[in-house]
């Protein structure tokens, strides 16, 4: 039966004493969070590209360590490397030239990470695989990115499912979804940033989408967010209650139709992402799913 998976986006922060952590004392705080929620998303590892042309990628000791800390039924969301997703190295300067990356969409890095994953892969949902806003410097057009991306979707091991978050606007369109029903690759929505409502484009291409579908509540002024908080990710600052009875709709009508559906929220989008997970469990709750 598909479900509705509820979680945050990471899970290390002190100021979650009290709500998903004891308030004193010591403890494991992935075991603690798991007795709270059932899914978490995994975004350390995506740091992986740095100066050196050598990729970071994640310790089997790390995984196992991950994977003895929570119960059979709870489920990982993974991001890739950015190492395999980035077409060219972060510039501290802008004026200073583009440095194409040497392992974009590299197979064998890809198989690679997931064999350190492999403590933990009986527990992975899928691995996300995150595109940064591409400007033309970087990547012509929409189809120059499907021609680079096909042959590594085509040959890519399949030991877990694989999502596409893609943060042009302009590509998300029929011929994007279609490609990725083509592949058997899941979309990762974003809400925030500059993007589309989620709910808008999900309702547009709903016959598209494949079984599984991650909708990533992100917010759209993490800086600001960031001040007003002081790393206190404790409180809602900034409510957005009408944009949240959208999204449980858009998430009761994927499981309608047999989709699994994880919602990732990060402290950015309301403040305090464990207090934004309450909310989406209450209306969930108070208008559950109609299985008939």
């Amino acid at each position: 039966m598909a479900e509705i998976r509820i979680g945050t986006c990471s899970w290390k922060y002190d100021s979650w004493r009290g709500i998903v952590y004891p308030e004193t004392g010591e403890f494991d705080p992935l075991h603690e969070y798991a007795r709270h929620f059932d899914t978490v998303e995994i975004d350390q590892w995506f740091w992986s590209l740095f100066e050196t042309e050598k990729a970071a990628l994640p310790e089997p000791a790390v995984a196992r360590q991950y994977a003895a800390a929570v119960p059979a039924h709870f489920r990982f969301t993974v991001k890739a490397p950015n190492s395999i997703s980035l077409t060219h190295h972060y510039r501290k300067d802008k004026a200073q030239p583009l440095r194409a990356n040497p392992h974009f969409l590299s197979l064998p890095l890809y198989a690679e990470f997931l064999e350190r994953l492999e403590p933990m892969i009986g527990k992975v949902a899928l691995v996300m695989l995150q595109f940064e806003y591409l400007n033309r410097q970087k990547m012509a057009a929409q189809s120059e990115f499907l021609e680079r991306l096909e042959p590594f979707l085509a040959a890519r091991p399949r030991v877990v499912p694989l999502a596409v978050e893609c943060r042009n606007p302009n590509y998300l369109n029929d011929a994007y979804f279609a490609f990725l029903s083509r592949h058997d690759v899941h979309h990762v929505f974003c809400q925030g940033y500059y993007l589309p409502p989620v709910w808008k484009l999900e309702e547009k291409f709903a016959e598209r989408l494949t079984g599984t579908t991650v909708i990533r509540l992100m917010g759209a002024d993490r800086k600001g967010i960031e001040a007003r908080s002081n790393d206190d990710w404790s409180l809602v600052r900034d409510p957005k209650d009408d944009e949240l009875r959208r999204i449980v709709s858009m998430a009761q009508r994927l499981r309608k139709r047999g989709k699994h559906v994880y919602i990732n929220i990060n402290n950015h989008y309301e403040g305090s992402a464990p207090r934004t997970a309450e909310k989406v469990e209450k209306s969930l709750r108070e208008e559950p799913v109609d299985d008939a």
